[in-house]
Order: C-alpha cells, then sequence, then structure tokens
C-alpha cells in the first residue's frame, strides 16, 4: 500500500555569513492562525454583560442620576483627606520610590501594614502581609494560591461579581451559597455547609459587605467559623469595607475570633480612604496553627512576582497615611455614608412596591422589587432599564449579583442627588405599580 507523504524541506539558517542546516523538517503553508486564550474566553464579568446589554437611552428631559458605581469619588462629594495626599506628594517630590520594589511590597510597608492591623487576638508581623495593585489583586492571588482547576469555591449570594469572574478563569467551580435578606443578609449556615465537598477549597466570606452593606455580628462570624473548622476550609475574607459601619454597629475582623482557622484577608486603601483608583491593596496572612506554613506564604511569593508589586510610589507613602489620618476624616465620612443610608432607606420605604433592607455599613443597600405589583415587567433587568429611560435613574439590577428582583443602591452620592432620585424612583413606582386586582388583570390580558 502507498502512502501519501507530506513534503520535506531542507531548512538552512544564515548566522554571520554562514550556512547552518537545521536539517528535514515537515512542511506546511503558513497561515495565520491567532486564537484568544482558553483563559481569555473563560473570563467572564456578569456585570458588564447586563449593563452593556442594556440597550436604554436616559430621558433626554431629566439629567441622569447613577447609583450603580461603587467609586466614592465620582461626584467629588467625598474628597480623601489633605494628609493623605500631602504624604503622597512629598513622597514623588523626595524621587526615593522611583524603582522597582520587591514584589511583596517594600519591607518598611509591609510593617506598617502589620503594626496597623497587628492586635493581641490576631497578631501580624511584616511576613505575614503581601502588597498588591488594590484589593482585587489580592483576591485573585488568594484564590490562586489555594484553589486549583477543578476544585470549588464557596461564594455569597448576593455578592462581589468579580469572584466569580476570577474564579472560572482560572478553571474553579464557584458554589453559591445564599444570604438572607430576612436576617440582614446572614449567611444561611445549612445551605453553606452541604455545599462542601471534597472538592472545596475556601470560603469566601464578605464582610461588611458588596452589594448588601451588612455588617455581620461576631456571634455569625463564629458561626461561620465553626463551619470552616469543622469541614478543614480556609477563609478568604474580602474586608476591603473593615470599619466602614456606622455608629450603631461594631465590625468584628474575623481573623480576631479564630485561633485554628487559617484566613488570607483581603483590604486595600481604596474605601476608607476613598482612592480606588491609586491601587493599593494587601493580604493578612493569619495562620496561628501553621496549617498554610511556608507553602502558601512561598506561593504567594511567587504568584506576586507575576507583575512585581504595586505602585511605589504609594508604597512610599502608605505608614503615612496609615499612621496619620486624622480620625475626624473617618468619622465624616461615616456621618455622610449613615445620613444617605438612612434617607434613602426611609423614602424607599414608603414607596408601594418596594422593599429595602436597612444596610448596616460599606456604601450599598439592597432593594427588594415586589414584582408581582410590577407585572409589565419580566425582572430586575427590565424594571432597571425602564427607570433609566423614563427617570434618568440608573441602578445596577440584582441579577449582576446572582440575585434577581432586588436593585443595589449606591449611597456615595450627594445628598440632594439621593433625594431626587428616591422621588423619581417613587414617580416611576406610582405610574407602573398594580395593586393585586390590576395585576391580575394584566396577567389575564397577556
Amino acid at each position: 500500500m502507498q502512502r501519501n507523504h507530506a513534503p520535506l524541506l531542507d531548512v538552512h539558517l544564515k548566522t554571520n555569513g554562514n550556512s547552518m542546516s537545521l536539517g528535514k523538517v515537515k512542511g506546511r503553508k503558513p497561515r495565520w492562525a491567532v486564537r484568544a486564550s482558553e483563559m481569555s474566553k473563560k473570563t467572564f464579568n456578569p456585570v458588564r454583560a447586563i449593563v452593556d446589554s442594556m440597550k436604554v437611552e436616559p430621558n433626554p428631559k431629566k439629567a441622569m442620576i447613577s447609583l450603580s458605581l461603587g467609586d466614592p469619588t465620582v461626584f467629588g462629594n467625598l474628597p480623601t483627606n489633605d494628609e493623605v495626599t500631602r504624604a503622597v506628594k512629598e513622597v514623588l517630590d523626595s524621587g526615593r520610590y522611583n524603582g522597582y520594589a520587591p514584589s511583596v511590597g517594600y519591607q518598611s510597608c509591609r510593617e506598617a501594614v502589620a503594626a496597623y492591623y497587628n492586635c493581641p487576638e490576631a497578631p501580624l508581623e511584616a511576613q505575614d502581609i503581601i502588597l498588591t495593585s488594590g484589593c482585587s489583586q489580592a483576591i485573585e492571588l488568594a484564590l490562586a494560591v489555594l484553589a486549583n482547576p477543578g476544585q470549588n469555591i464557596l461564594v455569597p449570594r448576593p455578592g462581589f461579581s468579580l469572584y466569580k469572574t476570577l474564579a472560572l478563569s482560572m478553571g474553579i467551580e464557584v458554589k453559591l451559597y445564599n444570604l438572607l435578606p430576612e436576617k440582614s443578609w446572614e449567611i444561611d449556615l445549612k445551605h453553606l455547609e452541604s455545599l462542601v465537598d471534597e472538592k472545596t477549597a475556601c470560603l469566601i466570606v464578605n464582610n461588611p459587605s458588596n452589594p448588601c452593606g451588612s455588617v455581620f455580628s461576631k456571634s455569625h462570624l463564629q458561626k461561620i467559623l465553626a463551619v470552616a473548622s469543622r469541614q478543614c476550609i480556609p477563609i478568604l475574607a474580602d474586608e476591603i469595607y473593615g470599619d466602614m459601619v456606622f455608629a450603631d454597629c461594631k465590625y468584628e475582623p474575623i481573623a480576631t475570633l479564630s485561633t485554628n482557622v487559617p484566613i488570607l484577608s483581603c483590604g486595600g486603601l481604596a474605601k476608607r480612604w476613598l482612592v480606588p483608583g491609586w491601587r493599593m491593596g494587601w493580604i493578612l496572612i493569619h495562620d496561628r496553627r501553621d496549617i498554610f506554613g511556608n507553602e502558601i506564604r512561598d506561593g504567594l511569593l511567587r504568584l506576586s512576582q507575576r507583575i512585581l508589586g504595586p505602585c511605589t510610589i504609594v508604597q512610599g507613602a502608605l505608614e503615612r497615611i496609615l499612621h496619620q489620618t486624622p480620625p475626624e476624616f473617618y468619622h465624616n465620612t461615616l456621618s455622610i455614608l449613615k445620613s444617605n443610608a438612612d434617607l434613602c432607606y426611609a423614602a424607599l420605604s414608603a414607596i408601594p412596591g418596594l422593599q429595602p433592607v436597612r444596610p448596616a455599613g460599606a456604601m450599598y443597600l439592597m432593594v427588594e422589587i415586589e414584582m408581582e405589583h410590577f407585572p409589565e415587567f419580566e425582572n430586575d433587568v427590565e424594571f432597571t432599564e425602564r427607570l433609566i429611560s423614563e427617570q434618568s435613574v440608573f441602578c445596577l439590577p440584582a441579577t449582576c449579583f446572582e440575585y434577581p428582583n432586588f436593585f443595589r443602591v449606591v449611597i456615595t452620592v450627594p445628598e440632594e442627588m439621593i433625594l431626587e432620585a428616591c422621588s423619581r424612583i417613587q414617580e416611576f413606582c406610582e405610574m407602573h405599580y398594580q395593586g393585586a386586582e390590576g395585576a391580575q388583570d394584566l396577567e389575564c390580558d397577556k
């Protein structure tokens, strides 16, 4: 039997005028075949996907009010403190921080973070700190060091969409555990524990919460830790909103409540210091039983070397930012957020068909839409689309957070805009609200 063979080519390279044969290789006709990587194809941001699909124009007769973006700097009403700005200016003028830093951050800066968060219940040293390019990179590194492709992680629903975006891009399965709106968004602990299996790599706990604005009590955190301890699952604690709680509430860093559960706590300057664009975050390694051991620490070091650490200018200012920002700055920020939260909660509570859940911290509150009273809308996405087109108010549909028939309100906007937005939402709901009989009639007409 005669076989067909691909033609063989004798390939030569010329180096310094000398011809060098590479021998016979199978020939092929060169052609372009550039394809996106599997990782890029698996990277999916549900917020962007939903928002970009909302092909809707605001009402041209009304100025747009956006209550959708979790960036406290947008409207200029929440500037950072002058001490923070001066610290960065002086570092920049010094010319001492223009070069590369160690990938995990300057030693002095790691010491500053350790000193800021160190406490008897959860002691920290410089070696326990990894500096990162924002809290989002801290979360990415923590996920990458704890989970392999094919394993799964436990993620809150509703929850910050980045957890799923990062995990799926790494080939990690996401299992969603429920938060309970009727219990101020506490975790459904039975549901959480039912999701654990032999492939579970870590539990993500976000406290205070985006998108809920909830703050877990000490006793609830202890119950979460009991599940993690029983199941031998490490915790990735997203605590970027740590200490951003209202006066009638207390924030408890989860690591202060456990001596045996290993925890990677992720935080940064973005929210509390109101500088999200400065991209300065950190991982605090809490491992008093040496369960992580050197392997996780070495893994974080290696992973940090992929981008060689965060901005050196901000690193140079970090000690001063952490230790010299005046307490009244934090107090004033929280006073504004609390006042806006109270105004928004009171106004939306009075609107038929809406059920806001009172927040206790962070920068958000969630609002339930009683969809049976708005039968002309299929879901929260349609509801919020029409809110834009009719009233020029943009709230994120909570489908973005895996929680349909709610929407999220950002409370960092100026007070007058909060009041105007709530007034427009009321007008919108009064226009479309159907009582029990009206809703039934509309259903019959469909």
